[in-house]
């Protein structure tokens, strides 16, 4: 029963490795003509680890509770570490395929309203400051009129990452 509870263990460990080590048992693999694909998710550092505790740890509760032996005790703990490891690479999957957590774009700025922090010359930037993805953002801007210190501005569109061209809010 001892070397089952050992492979609980190892699987566990294996598990918090996997928050540091992830991707190295699939990096292995990469690049291999034969091999390339085939174990795409497969052998990542959760599957393996969810595999080898629950083979472990499933083995040795039987053990202890029914007395059966090491070939009874694998050929319990082998299918549930299965389906374990299973487990683990389908939420893993679905994890990675998770994408409404979109960063916000450039683009996005165009059409939200800000203030001008360092008034804006007709021939130079400014600044101004706006909201993006709820999070205050102080810019460089460029107008085509000169806009004083604190007046609203409208973004028209994105110059680079870090600039944008505004209009004034006439009210």
């Amino acid at each position: 029963m001892s070397w089952f509870l050992g492979l609980g263990i190892v699987g566990v460990v294996l598990l918090m490795l996997s928050l540091v080590f992830d991707g190295v048992l699939e990096g292995l693999f990469d690049g291999v003509g034969v091999l390339d694909g085939l174990f795409d998710g497969l052998l990542s550092l959760p599957v393996v680890a969810g595999f080898v505790s629950m083979l472990g740890f499933s083995g040795a509760i039987a053990m202890g509770t029914t007395g059966v032996g090491a070939v009874g005790a694998t050929a319990i703990g082998a299918p549930a570490g299965l389906v374990t490891g299973w487990l683990a690479y389908r939420l893993s999957r679905l994890l990675l395929r998770d994408r409404s957590g979109v960063a916000p774009r450039d683009e996005d700025l165009v059409g939200t309203s800000g203030f001008v922090v360092t008034a804006i010359p007709a021939d130079g930037y400014g600044e101004v400051l706006v909201q993006r993805a709820g999070q205050p953002v102080k810019l460089a801007a460029k107008s085509t009129a000169p806009v004083a210190r604190g007046a609203e501005v409208w973004v028209e569109g994105t110059l680079f990452r870090t600039a944008v061209s505004v209009r004034p809010v006439e009210r």
